[in-house]
């Protein structure tokens, strides 16, 4: 099937997590693949969602190029003006939920992968090093999938492991960490008329929102990944409009950019502590990290970046120099897990267009990714 048409296919596929699931993207690539002859594992991450490892051997064992893509989407979502599974032609873009993130990544990645592997089968090539294709289930949930990898060490630290995310032309290499903390704020219930007979937890989660703001806004600035940032994604409290809240909780999401580490957080959200405390007397606090990913850094000596560099300057008459990756992605995972320094992401697509209505790849982007990714598998 050509790329095109295998996008248009994936983005048929409902697999929407929460949702659908990655079930039925399972079946279909295990069933694209199954002329080629190659090993295909199945990896259990949770009942009834299973990574699939598709591998051609090398005459040496390492380093394996490995191409990793998710399979699940996120949800649909309102405000469509297109059909989300239709994967719908329009003014050369395609559009539907997860063609930009990842359907079109993927197509890519499938399609040479089964170019090479039926040339190792009829006896055309044969291959110096393996090449693996990892597709992920959980990518846009917890990252299940690529944790599972790297727990039963399906992915080693000298591995190439490249990601078909979107990036917009890029070589993306760097990531903020993400560092997802839950507050909870406890006082005491009074009548709305006689707060000072109460202990107000809403007001005292609100200074401590205020204090950890400011305090992450003085942190150093890195040059490649920018500043630490916090956003309070959600916020609930209280249970009546008339009463003084006793309790409320607090959603924080850090991302993290050097020289900051998560024990410099961990340390803020002490003081923001005590801060709450002198403004609010008699509250109580506490907290649990619900997310720790660390960030991971440029590494220029790379050796997957440099052959990358040149396939992508063959094709588009560009050197590329790596930037960041907005976002947190498998490779990531993977990098920040086991220090692995040979792991980025390139990919067709903006990632401006992800996750929104209306999502779409320009098809001369797919393309453009699936002849560099060509390139950088032959050489």
């Amino acid at each position: 099937m050509d790329t095109i048409s295998l996008v248009r296919k994936l983005v048929q596929i409902d697999s929407t997590n929460p949702g659908n699931g990655e079930g039925q993207m399972e079946d279909f690539i295990i069933n694209y693949l199954k002329d080629t002859n190659v090993f295909i594992q199945s990896d259990e991450v949770e009942q009834g969602r299973n990574n699939i490892i598709a591998s051609i051997p090398g005459e040496h064992n390492n380093p394996r190029l490995i191409l990793i893509c998710h399979m699940d989407t996120v949800v649909v979502g309102d405000g469509w003006t297109k059909h989300p599974f239709f994967g719908e032609i329009v003014d050369n873009k395609i559009y539907g939920r997860g063609s930009c993130d990842m359907k079109a990544g993927l197509a890519c990645a499938m399609n040479v992968f089964k170019e090479m592997a039926l040339k190792v089968k009829n006896g055309e090539r044969q291959l110096r090093y393996p090449l693996q294709l990892i597709c992920t289930v959980d990518e846009e949930g917890d990252m299940k999938g690529a944790d599972s990898l790297v727990a039963k060490g399906l992915v080693s630290k000298e591995d190439w492991i490249l990601d078909l995310e979107p990036t917009n032309g890029e070589i993306q290499m760097a990531h903020r960490g993400r560092f997802w903390v839950e507050l909870m704020v406890k006082g005491m219930t009074a009548h709305a008329s006689k707060p000072e007979e109460g202990v107000d937890a809403v007001a005292g989660a609100a200074e401590m929102i205020r204090y950890i703001r400011r305090s992450i806004n003085k942190m150093p600035k890195s040059k490649g990944l920018g500043r630490t940032t916090v956003t309070f994604g959600q916020i609930e409290g209280g249970y009546q409009p008339y009463v003084v809240p006793d309790h409320c909780k607090v959603w924080m999401d850090f991302r993290l950019a050097p020289p900051t580490m998560r024990e410099e957080v961990l340390e803020l959200l002490e003081e923001a502590c005590i801060y709450g405390k002198m403004f609010v007397p008699g509250l109580q606090m506490e907290y649990k990290i619900t997310g720790d990913r660390p960030y991971v850094e440029t590494n220029l000596e790379s050796g997957l970046l440099l052959t990358l560099q040149k396939a992508v300057k063959e094709v588009t008459g560009e050197w590329k120099e790596p930037t960041a990756f907005p976002g947190y992605t498998d490779t990531a995972v993977i990098a920040g897990r086991i220090g692995n320094s040979n792991c980025m992401s390139y990919g067709p697509g903006n990632l401006r267009y992800a996750h929104k209505p209306d999502e779409f790849v320009e098809i001369e982007d797919v393309l453009r990714c699936e002849e560099v990714l060509r390139r950088l598998v032959e050489s």
